[in-house]
């Protein structure tokens, strides 16, 4: 294919926006994509072989929109703009963040940043039960959070309940001091960082106090009937299957309830079968519940987690294809073994 080349105007507002400092975000399209970006006096040229401009171009357009509407371009923007670019879905981009959720208590909008965090969070608000499953820094638990803040603040509910077993991450952490709630606050830290970032300290204490918001371990559920509620269910990989049909079971009349995990990262024991996993499998079809898988391209913190998350990935498939290999060779080298054992009987 040959070479081209194309101008695109940029607003001098927005250049520093979309360009990054010392024009970081063209250099990241640049090897990305194998084309060459000048930016001067207001326009980038685009220089490279002809599907290579037309792919760069369509990824910078869409971050001028994005820029246009008031958003940071960030290190993420561009590599999912990018990864988009790739599967022939980079028009899309420009969909996923139009709604605000709400803000938090410093006033940073909440957002949907990927489309797999949009269709989390449209079944969250269109079905009653969702799960949300997928990798660490997919923002499972954050996004649910702000919707459940978010119906408390608009009178949709009257309670906000978060809960999460009571599970060691891999570690014995032994006897903690302090009463009970002092024991199991450790478990339950990551909500509450969450309600404090979005909510504020003096906002969650205020309705804690009055048993509006409530952050339980998951064994406080069993015999409750929740009503008027938003329900999280956390940690949901570390549940067992009676502790999930338990859980489920506790949801009443004007309730929703959300569940997130992470099945690559489970804590039970090497034989134990996850709650998550059985109940994917156990109530796919029924239409009320939602189930919402997010991958490494919604992974929305640092991009190295996304490197990190592939890079797990990709080991664990390995190892499970060397697995089945193995076991395979086992039973084929058995029933050559009982083969010959017949033989020799005969």
């Amino acid at each position: 294919m040959g070479s081209t080349e194309q101008t695109i105007d940029i607003p001098a507002e927005l250049e520093k926006n979309v360009c990054g400092f010392m024009d970081v975000n063209l250099h990241k399209i640049e090897r990305t994509l194998q084309v060459t970006m000048i930016e001067r006096d207001g326009s980038v040229k685009v220089m490279g072989e002809e599907g290579k401009v037309k792919k760069a171009i369509s990824v910078f357009e869409n971050l001028v929109a994005l820029a246009r509407r008031g958003e940071t371009v960030t290190e993420q923007t561009v590599n999912y703009a990018l990864s988009l670019a790739f599967s022939e879905g980079e028009e899309k981009i420009l969909e996923i963040d139009r709604e605000l959720i709400c803000r938090t208590a410093s006033g940073r909008p909440v957002k949907p940043k990927t489309l797999g965090q949009k269709e989390y969070v449209d079944s969250i608000r269109k079905r009653m039960i969702t799960f949300g499953i997928g990798p660490a820094g997919t923002g499972k638990t954050y996004l649910a959070m702000a919707m459940a803040i978010r119906a408390f603040r608009d009178g949709d509910c009257e309670r906000i309940i978060l809960t999460r077993p009571a599970m060691e991450a891999g570690e014995k952490l032994g006897f903690l001091p302090g009463d009970l709630q002092s024991k199991i606050d450790p478990y339950l830290r990551p909500l509450y960082d969450a309600l404090y970032q979005i909510m504020g300290p003096e906002s969650y204490l205020h309705n804690a106090e009055k048993g509006l918001i409530e952050v339980a371990p998951l064994a406080y559920m069993r015999g409750r009937t929740l009503d008027n509620a938003y329900i999280i269910l956390d940690e949901a990989q570390n549940t067992t299957p009676s502790q999930m049909k338990m859980f489920l079971t506790r949801i009443g009349f004007g309730s929703k309830a959300i569940i997130t995990g992470d099945l690559t990262q489970k804590d039970l024991s090497a034989d134990a079968i996850s709650g998550l996993d059985t109940a994917s499998r156990v109530l796919s079809g029924i239409e009320e519940i939602g189930f919402c898988r997010l991958t490494s391209r919604d992974v929305v913190r640092h991009p190295l987690v996304q490197q990190i998350v592939d890079a797990y990935e990709k080991y664990e498939e390995k190892e499970s294809a060397e697995k089945k290999r193995r076991n395979a060779w086992r039973k084929d080298a058995k029933g050559r073994g009982k083969g010959s054992e017949r033989g020799d009987k005969r």
